[in-house]
């Protein structure tokens, strides 16, 4: 350690006044509640076009509004932070998150809940950055394992039990509940927010009178960011660049993306500071936290719908089926947050995408006789890895940072995430559909007057329907039904099976980054600092 790390100036011994871990339960509770706002939103979302007189494809924009404002506000949190100050940023969030869902409960028609989703994506995005940039500072290196393990449950668990919790209050109240549920828990957040959390000493506002904005570069971010999470959300239902409108977003998308890369690298005062990825460790854990968002979400979308379209479960009993997970993964993150303390990050980090990765290549073993237990225990294997990766991921990427710059590592670390989950859900959609055609394709063409087994079901099944009071005619007729409905489920499994297989080998894939990065032990952090 070197001598200038062992002698520290008063603004880098300071420490909050109050228990760090409150402050960290505090921060966590309002994070939560946005997390579980991405994805509660989906199961209402046919009640909300029925309740609002909407189609089916117009309501997606209530999805989708939400999605490309919090996108945009993401990797600007910390460059507004730096304006406004970090505590008021963080309340200004909750607060407007807070008041737009009360203004979402009540939006008299879809236009006007599209722009107040809009609104409430604007708050929820500076609520995550905020608060890993809060507890950073709180927490010195060696603690920050086990202060990020207590927001990692919250991020990991919250789009596991939102859909679940969607589906309930929808089923047994209204739509409208879903956005009401987030007023007391906001109140509650600002309540403790304003008496616990203050600004360290080495954070420094800067004046707006003295602060030149940059209005290219967010004028280009807003419009690369936002059309690029339009294209992701709607690219599989608008089949992709065969819609002009998608492939016009497209071209927009990257070459606003590109330019702001330009623009922002060489500019003295950046909105975003691209100059932090100088940093190999900070790189790589954004890549492995893109890769981690990609196959949460990806995995967290086709696992229930694995289980409802294929074996009939209901919304809740998907949700049980995913739970124990989630309790795995609520145990397992203090550990983990312990283990930081003793043990370089990348050794965890190695078992982390190991056990993810071998959880989804068992996940290729799936059938369509699979029993309960047998979801339950592939999900909690799933969780193992997943535990093992969020936390030293986030440990990792501030290690090597100076404590200035976390809140713009932060606003990067979770848009990484955020973007590699909305990758991962429309490339999974998108492959699942493509090989279900595939595979439909490949077993009908084997479905020939000339396969003696073929034409032994059809006969087998068309005498089982007369002898249930079938007509011989109607008999010949649905035999075919039941055999292309047998054909469609099995090609479909098939097309599962693909997407565990190439999400099991894109994870283990990340195995090598992991020895690019630098020897992330606490006693390293502390040195940095």
């Amino acid at each position: 350690m070197s001598t200038a790390a062992l002698t520290l100036n008063p603004a880098e011994e300071w420490r909050p006044a109050v228990n760090p871990w409150i402050i960290a339960l505090a921060v966590t509770l309002a994070t939560f509640m946005e997390v579980l706002d991405t994805s509660i939103a989906n199961v209402a979302l046919p009640h909300i076009a029925g309740g609002l007189s909407a189609g089916q494809d117009e309501s997606t924009w209530v999805l989708t509004s939400y999605l490309v404002s919090n996108a945009i506000v993401l990797p600007l949190s910390g460059w507004l932070s730096s304006i406004v100050g970090r505590k008021r940023f963080y309340m200004g969030c909750v607060a407007l998150f807070t008041v737009s869902s009360f203004l979402c409960g009540f939006a008299p028609n879809l236009p006007a809940l599209i722009i107040f989703r809009i609104l409430q994506g604007i708050g929820g995005g500076g609520l995550q950055p905020s608060e890993q940039a809060i507890l950073a500072d709180t927490f010195p290196p060696a603690k920050r394992g086990m202060a990020f393990a207590v927001y990692g449950i919250a991020v990991v668990m919250a789009p596991a039990i939102g859909p679940t919790l969607g589906g309930w209050i929808t089923d047994n109240y209204t739509w409208r509940w879903i956005f009401f549920i987030n007023i007391p828990v906001g109140i509650l957040s600002l309540l403790l927010t304003s008496r616990l959390i203050q600004d360290p000493p080495y954070f420094r506002r800067r004046k707006l009178s003295e602060t030149r904005i940059d209005y290219v570069g967010l004028s280009f971010v807003a419009l690369g960011l936002g059309t690029l999470q339009i294209v992701l959300d709607k690219g599989q239902r608008d089949d992709w660049f065969e819609s002009h409108f998608i492939l016009g977003l497209a071209i927009v998308s990257a070459f606003s993306i590109l330019f702001v890369i330009w623009w922002e690298w060489q500019h003295n005062d950046p909105i975003i500071d691209l100059h932090l990825f100088r940093e190999r460790t900070f790189a790589v854990s954004n890549l492995l936290m893109f890769m981690l968002g990609f196959a949460l979400l990806g995995s967290t979308l086709l696992l229930p719908l694995f289980l409802q379209t294929l074996l009939g479960y209901t919304a809740q009993l998907s949700g049980m089926a995913l739970s124990p997970g989630g309790f795995a993964i609520m145990v397992l993150m203090p550990l983990v947050g312990w283990l930081l303390s003793k043990y370089d990050a990348r050794y965890l980090l190695l078992f982390g995408l190991s056990m993810l990765s071998f959880s989804l290549f068992h996940m290729t073993n799936f059938n369509l006789d699979i029993d309960f237990k047998t979801a339950v225990w592939a999900r909690v294997l799933q969780a193992v890895g997943l535990a093992f990766l969020f936390v030293p991921i986030n440990t990792a990427a501030y290690a090597y940072l100076p404590r200035e710059k976390n809140n713009a590592a932060s606003g990067l670390m979770n848009l990484a995430r955020n973007i590699g989950g909305s990758v991962g859900i429309s490339f999974v959609t998108t492959l699942l559909d493509r090989r279900t055609q595939k595979h439909v394709s490949d077993l009908m063409s084997h479905l020939t007057s000339a396969n003696a087994q073929f034409q032994a079901m059809l006969q087998a099944t068309a005498q089982n329907l007369m002898a249930h009071g079938t007509s011989s005619a109607d008999a010949q007729k649905q035999a075919y039904g039941v055999v292309q409905n047998l054909v469609q489920r099995q090609a479909t499994m098939l097309a599962y099976i693909d997407n565990f297989h190439l999400l099991a080998y894109v994870i283990l894939a990340m195995v090598p980054t992991v020895f690019l990065m630098k020897k992330t032990k606490s006693s390293v952090g502390m040195a940095v600092h």
